[in-house]
């Protein structure tokens, strides 16, 4: 199995190399990841300039471009062959809820969707961050499960780990995307020119976190794999805008 990683925090992070220890013990991994910390890109694609792949002593290649961009120039092109399954992370924190339309470690997954290929998304939830072998481990598992699959059929997964030993972990639940409530306010600062400047404020606390939801399981030690879509047709309106716009 040939497995492209990537992801949104940089080539340098230790999510990623921890995800790659762990997926080269039985498959061909093979790096194609931002060069700087891109978290919150998106989906966003680099048209107005050209992009560079360099090689960092790791073995690893960094691009100047999005967590997407990684993955279209090297599914496109930059690889000379198709990989069998993308995965991108381990992101440092959590990509639950709202997260997944923001976050550039689900983008880097679902470009590999797009193009046709497998993908999963893998995110390590906590304040802390110390167990990333246990995120490395339970993707390893889950890549594990899916090369099995004989479908054929492209997939998109979002998984989220708690930052927790291998042995507190509760087990894996299959879930559905949580809501978060709306974003803190931005905040206001002053920068050294005397210029009122702004940070985006926190993100909400989690809103829709009942049983069956990502944030629910993750709360409660359990590993969230959550499959996800693309299409964003409101297919229950497709009636009454029709309606409401021959009138």
């Amino acid at each position: 199995m040939r497995i492209l990683l990537s992801n949104d925090d940089g080539y340098f992070a230790p999510g990623i190399a921890a995800l790659a220890e762990a997926l080269s013990g039985f498959a061909e991994v093979f790096v194609v990841a931002p060069e700087r910390d891109r978290s919150g890109a998106s989906h966003s694609l680099t048209l107005d300039r050209p992009l560079s792949v360099r090689r960092a002593p790791s073995g690893f290649h960094f691009v100047n471009g999005t967590p997407t961009d990684c993955v279209h120039l090297a599914v496109t092109g930059f690889l000379g062959f198709r990989p069998d399954l993308v995965v991108s992370g381990i992101n440092h924190g959590a990509n639950m809820g709202d997260d997944t339309i923001y976050s550039g470690t689900v983008a880097a997954a679902m470009e590999g969707y797009l193009l046709g290929i497998p993908s999963i998304a893998v995110s390590l939830v906590g304040r802390e961050l110390n167990h990333f072998s246990t995120a490395a481990a339970v993707a390893a598992d889950v890549v594990r499960a899916c090369a099995d699959d004989a479908s054929g059929a492209p997939y998109l997964l979002n998984v989220n780990v708690p930052d927790l030993p291998s042995s507190a972990m509760k087990g894996r639940r299959v879930t559905r995307l949580g809501k978060r409530h709306m974003a803190e306010p931005v905040v206001r600062s002053v920068n050294p020119r005397g210029e009122t400047i702004y940070w985006v404020g926190a993100v909400g606390a989690a809103q829709d976190a009942g049983e069956g939801t990502d944030f629910h399981a993750v709360a409660n030690g359990f590993v969230s794999i959550t499959p996800l879509q693309v299409d964003l047709t409101q297919f229950s309106a497709l009636s009454s805008w029709q309606e409401r716009l021959s009138a």
